[in-house]
């Protein structure tokens, strides 16, 4: 598969769409024309702010990510969107269709919006995502959002490879508080309550209250106290301040530094993370390594040797 690097360079959405196929393979032979093709666009990347928005089905996510994309365009952003979508047990492709979801986004010119289906290559969907977001920095998409299905595994690993994690929640505190994770709350940049508007409004309003008391006694970063505001995707109620509030983040975040230290950190966990992935992949592939993996399992589940044992000598054979 040939992409041409200059028309993705400038921009071309077909060039890109090209491009993250080519990434999303699962053929050895694309997989390294892939890693050769980002090698040489790497110095065109990491010009972007990259955001992170989960929140619950039904939250209303596809409306606000169209809602905050065409503010942004309209303040001169070149905008990528890459949602996380489920795969299809039967195509292995993704099966939300965002472009349906998004379709006033999805027209203009720029805008990209591209589903990541959550199964099988290596490194899951956040190894899919990372590259697709490398390729659209590349283009030029000075924003990049990325959207997780609902609350769950994704939310970490998307965490861990954007600037700023935003989790919007529905006007209805009670139940969701109990049933949202510490962790998300842990993870969360800002918390945006959405659909605060008509009838919600009041019910929004204690729903943030709600939110600020439980995000007080969560322990953050030192710089950044997470904030709760009220938004209406349907209305475009607060968009312009969620905005805002993201580039005061960057604003502090690059001013003592934090912004490069943590995505250098996050290349670097990421890196260890396909060292232990590709090692398991090669202990699957060579028929030595996996006999000797079964036998290894075999007389630790009987209870023949300890697991750090059986782990050393699988180890020492590769």
């Amino acid at each position: 598969m040939s992409i041409d690097i200059s028309k993705l360079l400038q921009g071309n959405r077909r060039a890109l769409a090209k491009a993250i196929t080519l990434t999303e393979s699962k053929l050895d032979q694309h997989r390294d024309q892939a890693q050769a093709l980002l090698e040489q666009v790497l110095p065109h990347t990491g010009n972007s702010i990259r955001v992170g928005i989960t929140g619950i089905p039904g939250v209303g996510k596809s409306t606000f990510i169209e809602s905050f994309g065409l503010h942004l365009i309209k303040q001169g952003h070149k905008v990528a969107v890459l949602a996380v979508d489920p795969s299809s047990p039967i195509t292995g492709g993704s099966i939300l269709g965002d472009k349906t979801r998004m379709e006033v986004l999805s027209q203009q010119e720029n805008a990209f919006i591209r589903p990541s289906p959550s199964g099988g290559a290596l490194g899951g969907v956040a190894q899919k995502t990372r590259e697709a977001m490398l390729l659209c920095e590349a283009a030029g998409y000075d924003v990049i959002l990325v959207e997780t299905v609902g609350v769950g595994q994704s939310e970490y690993e998307v965490a861990g490879m954007v600037d700023f994690f935003l989790v919007l929640m529905l006007p209805n505190a009670g139940d969701e508080l109990q049933g949202i994770k510490k962790g998300i709350l842990e993870l969360a940049d800002a918390i945006a309550v959405n659909k605060a508007d008509g009838s919600n409004r009041q019910l929004a309003q204690q729903t943030q209250r709600h939110y600020q008391n439980a995000l007080g006694i969560l322990q953050h970063n030192n710089f950044w106290k997470p904030e709760v505001v009220l938004c209406s995707a349907l209305e475009g109620g607060n968009i312009d301040t969620i905005w805002q509030m993201i580039e005061d983040y960057k604003t502090k975040s690059c001013e003592i530094g934090f912004f490069e230290g943590n995505r250098a950190a996050q290349n670097k966990q990421w890196m260890w993370r396909l060292v232990h992935e590709l090692i398991d992949r090669r202990l699957k592939q060579d028929a030595d390594s996996r006999q000797l993996c079964d036998q290894m399992q075999t007389k630790v589940t009987q209870g023949e040797t300890t697991p750090y044992v059986a782990a050393h000598r699988i180890v020492e054979s590769l």
